[in-house]
């Protein structure tokens, strides 16, 4: 049974299209057959084989809000999967994407990875930040009913360190203050984190839940859910 997916053949070479080394170390785009590849300090971060964990990362999120056209914050531009999914939906408002990269930014605006995200980058509620999202939700003003969260493997399983303090007591408490009463935490993680949803309740989220991802084989990527009351 075909799935209409590229096919991910890791006995392809992989080509090499760019490489920065910036303020949080190297970052690579690749090229694996039909697949472009995000490597951040020699750790694969993701491809673009499947986009099924960025589209429910954002539909639990907005599935769980009854506000008219509610603000959305996605941390992490990744290959582009979330934030076109965004944008192909009518009910979102305000769209901003945090994305600390550079050179990411650069492959989606006028690299390989404009295939996916050209048309959202266009959409007028949309906003790409260039910023931390750690520094970001600290310091910010602006208030969001979802804050939709793709930063490194999820809370148990970084490849920087820095990204810890995003999904710990000071991070979380960040992210409830940048939420409107009621609104919506999710965070996609490569796997179930019961420690991670007891650190939601902890930082004061209710309605805490995961919903999981189906996969071929292994752990299943999961996206965890906290609403701010």
């Amino acid at each position: 049974m075909t799935t209409g997916l590229p096919v991910r053949d890791h006995s392809v070479p992989a080509e090499v299209l760019d490489r920065r080394e910036g303020r949080y170390g190297e970052v690579v785009l690749r090229r694996r057959g039909e697949l472009l590849e995000i490597i951040a300090n020699g750790c694969f971060l993701m491809d673009t084989h499947d986009g099924r964990s960025e589209r429910l990362l954002m539909d639990a999120a907005l599935e769980r809000l009854t506000a008219d056209a509610p603000a959305v914050l996605i941390g992490g531009l990744g290959v582009g999967f979330s934030l076109a999914h965004a944008a192909a939906e009518p009910r979102w408002g305000r769209i901003a994407v945090a994305e600390r990269e550079g050179a990411i930014i650069d492959w989606h605006r006028a690299g390989p990875l404009a295939a996916i995200s050209a048309a959202a980058l266009a959409d007028r509620r949309v906003v790409l930040l260039h910023t931390d999202l750690v520094a970001y939700l600290a310091g910010t003003g602006d208030r969001y009913d979802a804050l939709c969260l793709d930063i490194d493997n999820g809370p148990d399983w970084t490849v920087d360190e820095a990204n810890d303090a995003l999904y710990g007591p000071a991070g979380l408490a960040a992210a409830r203050a940048c939420l409107n009463p009621g609104g919506i935490l999710a965070v996609w993680s490569a796997q179930p984190s019961a420690a991670f949803e007891q650190a939601l309740r902890t930082a004061g989220f209710t309605e805490v839940q995961t919903t999981e991802i189906p996969v071929g084989r292994g752990v299943p990527d999961v996206v965890h859910l906290g609403r701010r009351p």
